[in-house]
């Protein structure tokens, strides 16, 4: 990565905004290689995912100001991993994965003493239902109910159903002229001031 950003004339070009699509891309092609690919393909995916990792990381290494290098990152990621694996790396007890679940919570919340509120910390580039489902569930942890008055009255019974369930959901959008991710995305706000304003008590 280095040899690249030194000597190839486009990546010395390259910033870490110009990077963020090339990001998603490839995040979304582990994901296909997970869901239907081969071995063979994960693999490959998951070497262009660490691809773009150490190119930011090499990005980050030329900053003026702020430098650090894949070596930093590293060593901030194992800071943290072993901060919130205190059942593994210190004297902490879990011999279940829910109470793994509350040791690494609980070291998540120290960490981020300064967040005012449950939804502080939430990517808001996520897509839409990625972004539903989480701020659902931190809407939950804030006593908010996420699903509004208007829940479909069909409950899904496994996965599959809920996928069926919200294909014919787009397809009412569809046909009606509505965008779907739109849609979701005001009823999120919406969601946001809600839970805002039961953490405020008013």
């Amino acid at each position: 990565m280095r040899e690249v950003r030194e000597r190839c004339v486009w990546s010395q070009q390259i910033t870490h905004r110009d990077l963020v699509p090339y990001l998603i891309e490839e995040s979304h092609e582990v994901i296909d290689a997970v869901e239907g690919g081969t071995r063979a393909d994960l693999r490959e995916e998951l070497g262009d995912l660490l691809w773009q990792v150490l190119f930011h990381a090499a990005i980050a290494a030329q900053d003026a100001d702020d430098p650090f290098d894949i070596d930093d990152v590293a060593a901030t990621l194992t800071e943290k991993m072993v901060r919130r694996h205190p059942h593994v790396f210190a004297d902490e007890v879990a011999t279940t994965p829910e109470e793994v679940l509350v040791h690494w919570n609980a070291a998540k919340a120290a960490e981020k003493r300064t967040r005012r509120s449950v939804l502080d910390g939430i990517p808001r580039a996520m897509p839409a239902l990625a972004l539903a489902q989480k701020i659902v569930g931190r809407a939950a942890g804030a006593g908010v109910d996420g699903a509004g008055t208007d829940a479909a009255t069909a409950r899904p019974a496994s996965e599959a159903e809920l996928g069926d369930a919200l294909l014919g959901l787009v397809a009412v959008a569809r046909a009606e002229g509505w965008d779907a991710e739109r849609a979701l995305r005001e009823r999120l706000r919406a969601l946001e001031e809600e839970v805002r304003e039961a953490e405020s008590g008013s």
